[in-house]
């Protein structure tokens, strides 16, 4: 039987994004590091200790749920800059979410982000030929919220107590999304961002 996400590269001016596999785990630790991004208390950024089992739950999800886990590198020098994920798949009704992203402190607010983010969503769009593409939030993770709105996604709204975080407090998550006959505009400026880089 056939998969709806196939592993695929996607290739870009600044990045290539390639399958995970487990072999990524020394450089998937090297760009955590860079900024100690498991510290921000709002992300679920692995640990050296968590990234095992950070990994392995990435690559289950590919083989039970359909899911596909990818790495990040910067096309300039070839480094694995970040890691983010197609999940939460619902092949039948052609949606997906865009998530467990996160990226090395030296390449946020580059074009590192927002082509990576142009290339999933080409992809999930036209050729998957997604309904919907959904990204979901910390309520209090105000750089990610901002992020999102600048590739052009809409606000759906707040699950409220929506997950129990590792600390014990309770996540609200903020859910947006975009539909597919908002791609086109979101294509354009998307593109007309990276040109100006």
């Amino acid at each position: 039987m056939s998969r709806w996400i196939e592993p695929i590269s996607l290739q870009g001016r600044h990045v290539r994004i390639e399958p995970m596999t487990a072999a990524h785990r020394g450089e998937l630790e090297a760009a955590a590091a860079d900024g100690e991004l498991w510290k921000l208390w709002y992300t679920s950024v692995p640990d050296e200790k968590a990234l095992d089992g950070w990994i392995a739950a990435a690559l289950r999800q590919r083989e039970d749920a359909g899911a596909m886990p990818f790495v990040v590198r910067r096309s300039s020098d070839d480094r694995l800059v970040g890691a983010t994920r197609y999940f939460n798949v619902a092949a039948e009704h052609r949606r997906l979410e865009i998530g467990h992203t996160f990226f090395s402190h030296s390449v946020h607010r580059t074009a590192v982000n927002t082509e990576t983010k142009l290339l999933l969503l080409a992809h999930a769009f036209d050729a998957l030929r997604c309904v919907g593409v959904e990204f979901r939030t910390h309520f209090m993770n105000h750089p990610s919220r901002r992020a999102i709105e600048r590739l052009g996604a809409k606000l759906d709204g707040v699950l409220r107590s929506h997950q129990v975080m590792p600390d014990g407090s309770l996540r609200d998550t903020c859910v947006f999304s975009i539909v597919a006959p908002e791609w086109p505009a979101v294509r354009n400026n998307l593109s007309f961002r990276l040109s100006r880089t």
